[in-house]
This record gives C-alpha cells, sequence and structure tokens, in this order.
C-alpha cells in the first residue's frame, strides 16, 4: 500500500492556489480539467517532495475545483484520502469481510470508497493497469455516501 494525496474541494481556484502555493509554499505538479464533468484537479506537492511527487504522483493534496458554484457545508470541503493497493479486490474482500460497507466497489477493477469508522472518506486505487471487472464488484451498487 502507498499513500497517495488528500483531496479538499475549493470555492475559488485562484485563491486557493494564491494561498497553497504562493503563501504556503506548495508546488503545481499536475492539472486535469474534466470539461464534461465540470471540475478542476490540481496537484500540489511540498517542496521537500517535489521529486518523488513528479516520478510518483504522491504525495499530494489534490486540490478539487467543481465548476458549478456550491455552499460547502458539514465538512464537504474536505474530500478524502487515497491509497494504491496491489490488488483492489484483495482489499476490498478484506474490508467487507471484516465488515467495513464498500460504498463506492470497484466495479471499474480501478477505483473504490470506504469510510473509516469516524465517516473519514478513503479512495482505494488498483496499482498500475486496471484489473479486468469480476464479479460481485462488477454488479455491485453504491451504499450510502463517500
Amino acid at each position: 500500500m502507498r499513500y497517495l494525496h488528500t483531496m479538499v474541494r475549493v470555492k475559488d481556484l485562484d485563491a486557493a492556489l494564491h494561498f497553497w502555493g504562493e503563501l504556503f509554499g506548495l508546488v503545481e505538479i499536475r492539472r486535469y480539467d474534466n470539461e464534461k464533468g465540470r471540475f478542476t484537479l490540481v496537484f500540489l506537492a511540498a517542496p521537500g517532495d517535489l521529486d518523488r511527487a513528479k516520478t510518483e504522483l504522491s504525495p499530494c493534496l489534490e486540490l478539487t475545483y467543481n465548476w458549478d458554484t456550491e455552499e460547502y457545508t458539514g465538512g464537504r470541503n474536505f474530500g478524502h484520502l487515497a491509497y494504491e493497493v496491489d490488488d483492489i479486490y484483495a482489499t476490498c474482500q478484506h474490508l467487507m469481510d471484516n465488515g467495513v460497507i464498500i460504498n463506492r466497489p470497484p466495479r471499474d477493477g480501478h477505483m473504490a470508497f470506504v469510510r473509516s469508522p469516524d465517516g473519514i472518506s478513503i479512495e482505494i486505487l488498483q496499482k498500475g493497469e486496471n484489473l479486468p471487472s469480476q464479479e460481485p464488484w462488477a454488479s455491485m451498487g453504491n451504499t450510502g455516501a463517500w
């Protein structure tokens, strides 16, 4: 397992980049604009982590800017922690066998979401290429929110 990033939602991307970059000192290493989903992701790294973040894309802070206006309340501005695993199906099965609800199953062999006992959302990502789709994951629906 490898720690990847922490995601926070921001209302004003320019103000957030000013704070995290110019004031706090993080460096932008990657940006992704998704027109269909109407969002922008900006990944930042601390100067001491810059070389690793550029090659391994971790550890990072992910700023998520949703193009449509939304007021974030109740901690919604904090998104999730992300971890990369060798086998997403084995990881999810182990968690499920131990009573953890798989909120967003790895239907695509790539991504799943669970929550900690304290309600912290955790994104689980398959290391490398997506695994081939398989049951029970392929037809499993979402449960709750992540």
